[in-house]
């Protein structure tokens, strides 16, 4: 269906990194999978054609274009050639946020250059063991002593984490019986610091080319100048750009099941049964056709919300909305296009597979679909 949320601009900037994706990503992507990381030098390259750096303000050697559209095109591309740039998707739809909107005069001359240039790399460390959508139960604390802070805990799931220069840490920094939210802060660990160790990469389903590691923090001294924002604000800070957070998820979640159906489409052109194109049979043609109509329903869905939040007018209960329908539809749009291939759907070699297991964890980070229904119901009054 007719989209109309991209000017000449956009499609500009598309062409680039569908030529950056197929001469730069393609042809090493499998190996990047079987290595479980995607290499530093992506990010390099990245920076030297002006994507990493696109929202970071020109004084630093950016774009100073904050514009989530952008950001969309990146995943539609790289879904389109049936591969995923998750880790640049976290660092600069998720973590790139919290440095553009908190960070100080000081902290932007150390750090934007250098995040513009794809040579230093983030992550943020939330999630813990004990502790996944409660952020309020963090147990990672962080206790002042002079001019730095004592970081003590540990984080699971950091996306990013094993080649990270820069990890914005949620820790405790305070108590307040009266209200759990309050007292959490963001510290910036530096690559290096004594007592912040990388623990084991986690083996995941899916997403095989992100890495995604165990962070623990012994006594790691962080000086105060590496605090992001106010001390104990951090809780207002996370959730304010969650709504983002979860359209980038929602966004992927449309083009790989859009990409799902491409791919599909092409298999039945080609595979035979029975003496005919397995396009052919008239359960072939309805199925494809019933998928089609529920991406294109999600894509008019994810529009809408993505015009919102270049406005600044995405509440979260929309965005909740936006991702619970685009990340439920791509499960049920993935699995049917996998149906189709039959027996190969379920081989490694074919992209489907790979598009069917990465699809997983989507109805699951940045919330899972049952906090976006309480959400939901939240602000219908229930």
């Amino acid at each position: 269906m007719r989209r109309g949320i991209y000017s000449d601009d956009h499609e500009a900037f598309r062409l680039l990194v569908r030529d950056f994706i197929a001469k730069e990503v393609v042809g090493d992507y499998p190996k990047w999978e079987k290595a479980g990381q995607m290499p530093r030098e992506v990010f390099a390259r990245l920076g030297e054609i002006g994507v990493t750096g696109m929202a970071i303000p020109e004084q630093y050697g950016g774009a100073g274009q904050e514009d989530f559209r952008y950001n969309v095109i990146l995943q539609e591309e790289a879904a389109r050639a049936l591969v995923t740039l998750s880790t640049v998707r976290t660092q600069l739809d998720v973590i790139l946020p919290y440095f553009l909107r908190y960070a100080n005069d000081e902290q932007r001359d150390r750090w934007f250059p250098g995040l513009a240039q794809g040579s230093l790399l983030t992550a943020v460390a939330m999630t813990e063991p004990g502790t996944g959508s409660d952020l309020a139960g963090v147990t990672t604390t962080a206790v002042l002593d002079g001019d730095h802070y004592i970081l003590n805990g540990a984080k699971t799931f950091i996306t990013g984490g094993l080649l990270a220069d820069l990890v914005v840490v949620v820790a405790r920094t305070s108590t307040d019986p009266e209200n759990r939210r309050a007292g959490l802060s963001l510290l910036v660990v530096e690559d290096g610091m004594d007592g912040f160790e990388r623990g084991r990469v986690l083996d995941k389903m899916g997403c095989k080319v992100q890495d995604t590691v165990e962070l623990s923090f012994t006594d790691v001294r962080v000086p105060i100048s590496n605090l992001l924002g106010e001390e104990g604000s951090a809780f207002g800070y996370l959730g304010s750009n969650l709504p983002q957070e979860r359209m980038t998820v929602a966004a992927g979640s449309v083009a790989q099941a859009r990409a799902a159906l491409t791919t599909t489409i092409e298999y039945v052109k080609e595979r035979k049964a029975f003496g005919k194109p397995v396009s052919g049979f008239q359960n072939t043609k309805f199925e494809l056709a019933a998928i089609s109509s529920e991406v294109e329903a999600a894509q008019a869905m994810l529009d809408s919300a993505v015009l919102d939040l270049v406005d600044g007018d995405l509440s979260a209960p929309d965005a909740a909305r936006v991702k619970l329908f685009c990340t439920e539809m791509q499960a049920r749009a993935v699995d049917r296009c996998l149906q189709l291939f039959g027996g190969y759907g379920y081989m490694m070699e074919y992209p489907i597979a790979r598009l069917y297991t990465d699809a997983r964890v989507a109805r699951i980070y940045a919330g899972t679909s049952e906090v976006m229904k309480s959400i939901i119901a939240k602000s219908l009054g229930l």
